[in-house]
């Protein structure tokens, strides 16, 4: 077994008392961060600092009590010694990179089974907690055939829209296309919820299917945990498909998000008598894409990567990993190698404002701040890019083709 001390840094290993100190609150941890300018700092800082800074009081009571956080550190890397799950930090490569364009990022991510997925194409599918009968074949079918295309399937976990999406992934005949499918938790990395959800968490892993969490093992399940999830399924996907919906289902929340982050949300229509649809026509009137055929998604989700379906099985979105993560990972299709290696080559003086662009797409106030460029300097290289073919505007972001 690798020593854990391999496994995580001490300035991980400050992010993650930080986090346990903040009780995986989002806005106290960037706070501290951004005050004191790492975790390290900001775990060591005097209790009245963080007390100046207006953090609430649990939190503060928890870093007077630093035994205690070292005690939680120290179960979770037993933990993490026995393969009970195992944890990814912001600063690594094998962290997914599209978590990292959504506004309130978290520093950490809890994973069960192969973490490879999240560096995939995925795209998730959302909706009621009790669908129809014909909504159920439908999330299944959908979830399926994509999932056969090449994308990964995403959603989180809960009853209803969610586990059909789920087990439609996992129904491969192919042993390639097995386990093509990221339950986005809303508990910690070792609770069940739904309870009797055991089943459908044990499939996922065995077919090589991968579980995430950002919050601490044990977390139990709370009202405030699950937008926090819907966040982060919208930010690992490429778009969103909501099955079915009542007007006020949290799959409208993640619809949002997505839409927030500038990707595309589908709706499949319904009759307007059903009351369990009224969310997915709310989302078509207010801009959706209708869908009726799961093709339709492919046909608009490829234009955004430029590719065709039968490259999907081993694309990675991370392009930043090393090569050692890679060699846990498929590797490009030789179809895709051809198509790489095809591309146009970028004049030096825009390898910086491309360098800043991905497949999800950045607006103009974001290159601004990361290139460092004047206005005009910037909209004349994204212009060059255009004409080069090597990225597209659409929706006000600039993305790589």
């Amino acid at each position: 077994m690798i020593a854990i001390s391999t496994l995580i840094s001490d300035d991980q290993r400050a992010v993650l008392a930080l986090w346990h100190e903040v009780n995986a609150s989002l806005s106290a941890y960037h706070k501290l961060v951004t005050t004191f300018g790492s975790a390290q700092q900001a775990w060591t800082a005097k209790v009245e600092a963080w007390r100046q800074l207006g953090i609430h009081p649990s939190h503060i009571k928890r870093h007077e009590q630093q035994e205690q956080t070292l005690t939680s550190i120290d179960t979770i890397e037993q933990a993490l010694r026995a393969d009970k799950y195992q944890l990814l930090f912001a600063d690594q490569p094998d962290y997914p990179a599209q978590l990292l364009q959504i506004y309130d990022p978290p520093p950490l991510l809890f994973y069960r089974g192969n973490s490879a997925l999240l560096h995939q194409a995925q795209i998730a599918i959302v909706g009621s907690r009790k669908p129809s009968t014909h909504a159920q074949k439908i999330t299944f079918d959908i979830a399926q055939y994509l999932a056969q295309a090449g994308y990964i399937i995403t959603s989180g976990l809960a009853m209803g829209v969610d586990k059909r999406a789920h087990f439609g992934a996992l129904a491969q005949a192919d042993p390639d296309y097995q386990g093509r499918t990221i339950g986005v938790m809303g508990t910690g990395i070792n609770v069940c919820y739904p309870n009797h959800h055991d089943h459908l968490f044990t499939q996922i892993i065995e077919q090589g299917g991968c579980l995430v969490s950002e919050l601490l093992p044990h977390t139990q399940p709370h009202k405030h945990t699950f937008p926090r999830r819907n966040r982060l399924v919208a930010g690992l996907s490429l778009a969103t498909i909501v099955t079915e919906a009542t007007i006020k289902s949290g799959s409208l929340i993640t619809a949002r998000l997505t839409s927030d982050q500038g990707k595309q949300v589908f709706a499949i229509p319904s009759h307007i008598d059903n009351s369990n649809a009224e969310g997915c026509h709310h989302l078509i009137r207010e801009g959706a894409t209708l869908i009726y055929h799961p093709q339709q998604v492919l046909d608009d989700v490829n234009v955004q990567l430029n590719i065709y379906p039968s490259d999907l099985k081993s694309i990675e979105l991370n392009q930043s990993a090393d090569t050692s993560s890679k060699s846990n990972t498929e590797q490009l299709t030789n179809k895709q190698k051809a198509s790489v290696a095809s591309k146009v080559a970028i004049p030096e003086h825009l390898e910086v404002v491309y360098k800043q662009l991905d497949w999800h797409g950045q607006d103009l106030d974001a290159l601004l701040v990361s290139t460092e460029l004047t206005a005009p300097q910037l909209i004349g290289q994204l212009m060059e890019l255009e004409l080069l073919g090597t990225i597209s505007e659409q929706g006000g972001r600039y993305l790589r083709v």
